[in-house]
């Protein structure tokens, strides 16, 4: 089988006066269609740095990544642009809605910027709003809505556009415990329906809801393996 996600001996290092850091240093890491990955790690470690990569956010210093196939290592920003459109869907910590546009125009905007005509975006807006359970709510603004029912926004706008992977970014983060049970069971329910999964997280207990752990620790990968084994050894 073909990793969806392929790093090969990834380097990612900034340099500050004479010091060197090295936020990826020499990660290699497959992830599969239809895994649930939670990448763990503390303030530092280098888990964003790997997110950034993963996402087409920021391109590595050296070494490959395949995504889909596709060497994505060095491609200029409008190409990251284009490939983060057709196949990732981001979900944020901080929700990121505009404020000034309502729910479904939240949702419509990301399959704007992928170039889709305005009959076709508000039909597929309103089919991912209905997957998380909002259909009621398309004309509501974000200060309108609960954290929780924000963050299902942020969800709906990562699944519109169909996305082969979704990068959720500590999703939990911002909500309370009850509405965090919520979004973490529904990420679950995307997985089971067949979406890939990849999530970023600095809590040990919300990496422990997925069914495989990637540890970061000073941009090495210290542990890669089935969530429990992964909680059982500290």
């Amino acid at each position: 089988m073909t990793p969806i996600i392929d790093l090969r001996d990834i380097y990612k290092i900034y340099y500050m006066g004479d010091s060197e850091v090295r936020a990826a240093d020499g990660v290699s890491l497959k992830i599969y269609e239809g895994e649930f990955v939670a990448i763990v790690g503390q303030s530092g470690s280098g888990k964003s740095t790997l997110m950034n990569i993963i996402g087409c956010l920021d391109v590595p210093t050296s070494g490959e990544y395949y995504l889909n196939g596709e060497d994505v290592s060095e491609l200029k920003d409008d190409e990251q642009a284009h490939i983060r459109n057709k196949t990732l869907g981001f979900i944020f910590q901080q929700y990121n809605l505009i404020a000034k546009l309502n729910v479904l125009e939240n949702v419509e905007l990301s399959l704007l910027y992928a170039g889709i005509s305005k009959s076709k975006r508000s039909a597929m807006a309103k089919e991912a709003l209905e997957r998380v359970g909002l259909s009621d709510k398309l004309k509501n603004f974000p200060n309108q809505l609960s954290g929780g029912q924000q963050q299902r926004v942020s969800i709906a706008r990562a699944l519109a556009g169909n996305p082969s992977i979704i990068l959720a970014d500590e999703p939990t983060g911002a909500l309370d415990s009850k509405t965090s049970r919520e979004v973490l069971d529904f990420l679950k329910k995307l997985n089971q329906e067949g979406n890939t999964i990849v999530l970023i997280t600095h809590d040990n207990s919300i990496a422990a809801e997925a069914k495989r752990v990637v540890r970061i620790m000073d941009g090495k990968i210290i542990f890669d393996g089935d969530a429990g084994k992964a909680f059982e050894a500290r």
